[in-house]
C-alpha cells in the first residue's frame, strides 16, 4: 500500500471493530473514496477558468464524516474552488461523508495533503492569503478583509486549529459570541467565514 501511495494508520483491534461491525476483518481495514481527489493544479485551473481569485477551504484534522460533508456541502453553495485535507487525522472521502454532502462531493473538488503546514507555506508562495478561525482572533468575521486569493483554515471539532497551523496563518478571525456558548460547530463556523467571503467578492470589498 505505501509503495503505491496509499497511507496507511495502524489502530487498535477495538476501533476496527468498531468501524466495520459484526464482519471479520482480519485486522485490516480499506477505505475506497466515493470519488477521486483531485490535484491542486486542477483547484487553481477551475479558479482561472471562472475569472476568479482562488477560494479554498483548509481542514485541519476535521474527524468527523458529518462536519466534512456539510462543510462540502456549503463550499459548492457558496463557490470553494477546493477544499484540502491532510492525509493524516483526518476523515477520509467515505459513503457517509458523500451521503452528508448531498452530492456536492461530485461538484467540489477534495485535494489531500501531506504535511498542513508546509503545505500552507506553498499556498503563500503562489499569492494566497491564508485566515484561520479562531476564538481569538485579532479581527472579527465582519471586519476582516476577505476577499482576493484567500484560503480559509477550520480547526479540529475539539482542539481547533492546530499550534502550528495557528501560526503559520496570515491572520486569525472571530466570530462574535453573545450567548453563553463560547464556541460553534466547525461546519457552522465554516459556514459563517465562507459566506462572508463569498458576501465580501460579490460587494467587491471587505
Amino acid at each position: 500500500a505505501r509503495e503505491q501511495g496509499v497511507p496507511v494508520r495502524a489502530n487498535k483491534r477495538e476501533k476496527l471493530d468498531q468501524l466495520a461491525p459484526d464482519m471479520r476483518h482480519q485486522g485490516v481495514i480499506a477505505y475506497v473514496a466515493p470519488v477521486a481527489y483531485a490535484s491542486l493544479d486542477d483547484v487553481f485551473a477551475c479558479a482561472e477558468e471562472k475569472g476568479e481569485p482562488p477560494l479554498l477551504l483548509l481542514l485541519d484534522e476535521i474527524e468527523d464524516p458529518h462536519n466534512f460533508g456539510a462543510l462540502l456541502r456549503t463550499a459548492d453553495a457558496a463557490g470553494v474552488h477546493g477544499v484540502l485535507v491532510p492525509e493524516r487525522r483526518s476523515c477520509a472521502l467515505t459513503a457517509t461523508v458523500a451521503k452528508t454532502s448531498a452530492g456536492a462531493v461530485e461538484h467540489v473538488p477534495v485535494v489531500r495533503i501531506g504535511n498542513i503546514v508546509q503545505e500552507m507555506k506553498r499556498l503563500k508562495d503562489r499569492g494566497l492569503w491564508l485566515v484561520g478561525a479562531d476564538m481569538a482572533g485579532e479581527h472579527d468575521l465582519f471586519h476582516a478583509d476577505l476577499t482576493g486569493p484567500l484560503v480559509i483554515v477550520i480547526g479540529n471539532e475539539g482542539k481547533g486549529l492546530g499550534r502550528l497551523v495557528k501560526e503559520t496563518c496570515d491572520f486569525l478571525v472571530q466570530i462574535p459570541m453573545q450567548g453563553a456558548i463560547n464556541s460553534l460547530n466547525a461546519s457552522v463556523a465554516g459556514a459563517l467565514l465562507l459566506y462572508e467571503a463569498k458576501r465580501a467578492r460579490l460587494l467587491g470589498k471587505a
